[in-house]
């Protein structure tokens, strides 16, 4: 029996020159996936990346995988008929804000609703890069560009509590400049059976540069973010000296001057969505926005659930038999009429 071969993040590069601007947040996403990779202990050949359209789908070519680079907002039907041929496989999709929420939109919810065993990685810079700057679902209101020169009007779109809403297994958030995090953050999503959701914070240098300095900056993320951990408090801050108590229904900031650890709100990853849902309104300016998994639970994945019925079917009624079924009593003859 031959030894297993230990892979390294090297074994995952591929031999195509990386077209992301210098500077662009996508090259720490890429080198991120490349390290988690090899620690899963998966035969490479069984890797598959898809993608649509964005500068996030350029992804599958960058990596020494198999791949689709698919088409604008319709990689997650394709990575769901891959998984449900082959459930051996681990299969990744790769998105971006426009991409998956605004024409994949409607494949994005069902993906997740179905919790289909694979991973979604949505690059959100809150702009469309590839098509050089117009707004994107996630934009900001009042934000100018292109499309908006006077400001979009539009309310952005909540992509965490989108996926709540849909009620998926697994949901997630990182920043592209937190790599210890981020890494994490992935494994994390890798092992989940069934459909994970991770959001990166994502900087585009060139059209909307800086939008989450807030949180991707190190010195400020300590004041503006806070880790969720699972079992314990909502506590942030540079010295730590902050929490997140719930005031009725509402979440708010207090000192642990005053207030003591037991009355903060403890986060709880496999509680009901709405405690999921909660944490993602929290939304910076007005309190930290947390980082972290929202909500990990695992129930039956949607292709075993396709594969166990398929089993009962051929246990009850037998190997399907193509030509009986073309011929079966659901069949009807429209006779030839006669002139006369």
């Amino acid at each position: 029996m031959s030894e297993t071969v230990k892979l390294t993040r090297k074994d995952f590069v591929s031999d195509q020159m990386v077209r992301w601007c210098p500077g662009c947040g996508d090259y720490a996403i890429l080198a991120q996936v490349q390290k988690v990779l090899p620690e899963l202990g998966i035969p490479k050949e069984k890797f598959v990346m898809v993608s649509g359209i964005g500068c996030s789908s350029r992804f599958p070519y960058y990596m020494n995988t198999y791949g689709m680079h698919s088409i604008h907002g319709r990689a997650a039907p394709i990575a769901t008929g891959l998984k449900i041929a082959n459930p051996d496989l681990s299969v990744w999709v790769i998105t971006g804000d426009g991409d998956a929420l605004s024409i994949g939109g409607n494949h994005f919810i069902h993906l997740m609703r179905r919790n289909v065993d694979l991973n979604i990685i949505l690059f959100n810079n809150r702009i469309y890069g590839l098509t050089k700057g117009q707004y994107s679902p996630t934009s900001p209101q009042g934000l100018k560009t292109k499309s908006s020169p006077m400001g979009s009007l539009e309310q952005p779109l909540n992509p965490i509590a989108l996926a709540i809403g849909a009620e998926a297994t697994f949901v997630a958030r990182t920043v592209d400049t937190h790599l210890k995090h981020m890494g994490q953050v992935l494994l994390r999503a890798a092992a989940h059976k069934g459909t994970s959701f991770v959001e990166i914070y994502q900087n585009c240098v060139i059209f909307n540069d800086g939008t989450f300095e807030y949180a991707t900056d190190p010195a400020k993320r300590v004041e503006n973010t806070v880790e969720l951990e699972h079992g314990k408090p909502l506590i942030f801050g540079k010295n730590r000296d902050k929490g997140i108590r719930l005031n009725g229904l509402e979440p708010e900031i207090v000192s642990l001057d005053t207030v003591e650890e037991k009355d903060l709100l403890v986060h709880n990853e496999t509680a009901s969505p709405s405690l999921a849902y909660l944490l993602s309104q929290m939304r910076y300016p007005q309190l930290p926005e947390p980082m972290g998994i929202f909500r990990c639970v695992e129930p039956p994945s949607y292709e075993k659930q396709i594969h166990d019925q398929v089993e009962t079917a051929i246990g009850l009624k037998g190997k399907g038999d193509l030509h009986k079924l073309y011929y079966a009593i659901d069949t009807w003859e429209v006779p030839q009429k006669v002139e006369g």
